[in-house]
């Protein structure tokens, strides 16, 4: 454990329950005592970056089994997927930012222009500070921690507030936490909206935010207050496009998956799929039979349950109000949702307004491919999309003619998994990323360092003459 020297001294560390006294902390204390170690400068050392990130690293592999409990306590989430879709990307970003933080950290020299001849010209990253990492619910682990990684990264020091939708999980992520870590690095602090709103009233030097836009307007209006800046990593309907010219099993496979991992409770799940006319028959039978094979229940552990009572009667309702070609099936007792296709779609109802976030696909089909380029793009900007092709046109003008966070061709979700990929939104889908080097970048400060030494060519100086103007024109090339 990372040895914390401002506060308990005064107790029994063999007897401490540490989650007990998180609980008995105030959010202030804690906020306190995070900016006076970060002001310390206790973070900033290469050393107590790396150190945090083992010790993190650590704390997940001792505590996976609790993790994989814990999210299957929440929504019935198999321990095969915790581990693919939550665990292993966690450690695998622990790995590279142990392997880069070094890099990441060192000034990067710049060319210094012929006017400040002789000079050198750097950038240095630097930690913003005391930072806030607000999670979400359908991720619950992955998407509190990740962002947190890249903070101690970058030598910032955390709170975290994991979603209360996920209760399990949230209890998880503080009890583990408090055990191997100090509040004056990272803390937890959890609670409902009440407790959010409190935060958001302290001042941070960084915030951090993963769910929906709606909420992500709140936490972007709080920050302004106290002018913070803010990554918000938001949603969205996603797209996906299968023309003439795709390969269709191998595209109805991947999308298939994609959509149901989660029971469609993935910020960058194809939300709805536009299907070229002529093979709209085919690939709707070719996705039942996927869907069929695939066999998605709890007891395949293959699928999960809805989060809660109240997202279950929204999605309810969306199946109630469309076609459905296949599935359908609502189980109220374990809350799920069998995964459903919807035809007949009509592009003005609530189904293609809001993100859906749920195993409902809508699929509609298009005669042209501006057609269904125009249908993406009289919607807000997505946070991914993805195209199904082989044609090199298509695949040229949907990169050119739509604005997204970030996708795939040929593939869906899958970019997530690079690290090496900026991952985060545009326009109402976000802003800002992270992941790899562009979280370390998130949650550092660009500082810009221009040095001089003693010796230089006076021509700024006073008194002005027509010589020096004569010699500043010549270096500047201006006539």
């Amino acid at each position: 454990m990372i040895k914390l020297k401002h506060f308990f001294n005064s107790y029994d560390k063999n007897n401490l329950d540490l989650s007990s006294v998180f609980r008995l902390m105030e959010s202030k204390t804690i906020l306190a005592l995070q900016r006076k170690y970060f002001n310390e400068q206790h973070t900033k050392k290469l050393s107590a970056r790396k150190l945090a990130l083992s010790t993190f690293k650590k704390m997940l592999i001792a505590n996976r089994i609790k993790i994989e409990q814990a999210v299957f306590a929440d929504f019935g989430k198999s321990a095969h997927e915790v581990f693919l879709t939550e665990y292993i990307l966690l450690i695998k970003d622990i790995d590279q930012a142990l392997r880069s933080v070094q890099k990441w950290s060192k000034a990067k020299s710049v060319r210094t222009n012929l006017v400040n001849w002789p000079a050198k010209s750097f950038v240095l990253a630097e930690p913003f500070g005391l930072c806030l990492v607000i999670g979400a619910w359908n991720y619950p682990i992955q998407l509190s921690l990740a962002p947190v990684i890249s903070a101690l990264a970058a030598g910032n020091t955390v709170v975290v507030k994991p979603s209360e939708l996920a209760p399990n999980s949230a209890q998880c992520i503080a009890e583990i936490i408090a055990e191997y870590f100090d509040p004056t690095l990272l803390a937890v602090i959890q609670g409902g909206p009440e407790e959010t709103g409190e935060l958001l009233k302290e001042r941070f030097d960084k915030i951090f935010f993963t769910g929906s836009p709606a909420v992500g307007r709140i936490v972007y209006e709080a920050a302004a207050k106290h002018l913070t800046p803010v990554t918000l990593e938001l949603g969205g309907k996603s797209p996906a496009i299968i023309t003439q010219h795709a390969s269709i099993d191998m595209a109805v496979r991947r999308i298939i998956w994609a959509k149901f991992l989660n029971a469609g409770q993935t910020c960058i799940a194809p939300d709805f799929i536009l299907i070229h006319e002529s093979i709209y028959s085919k690939v709707l039978e070719l996705m039942k039979n996927e869907i069929a094979r695939n066999c998605y229940t709890l007891e395949q552990n293959n699928y999960v349950q809805i989060i809660n009572e109240r997202h279950l009667t929204r999605l309810a309702k969306l199946i109630n109000d469309n076609h459905i070609a296949y599935g359908g099936q609502i189980n109220y007792g374990n809350r799920t949702i069998a995964p459903t296709l919807i035809t007949n779609v009509d592009l003005e109802s609530a189904l293609m307004q809001e993100e859906i976030f749920g195993p409902l696909l809508p699929l509609i089909p298009y005669s042209t491919f501006q057609e269904a380029i125009a249908i993406i793009s009289n919607k807000e900007k997505p946070l991914s999309a993805y195209l199904f092709t082989e044609n090199k046109i298509e695949k040229k003008e949907w990169l050119a003619q739509l604005s997204f966070g970030g996708g795939c061709i040929n593939d869906a979700i899958m970019h997530i998994t690079n690290p090496n990929l900026p991952f985060g939104g545009v326009g109402q889908s976000g802003m800002g990323s992270y992941h790899g080097k562009a979280g370390f970048d998130t949650f550092s400060h660009n500082k810009s360092i221009f040095k001089k030494p003693l010796f230089e060519v006076p021509l700024k100086y006073p008194p002005y003459t027509t010589k020096k103007m004569a010699w500043i024109k010549r270096i500047l090339r201006f006539s």
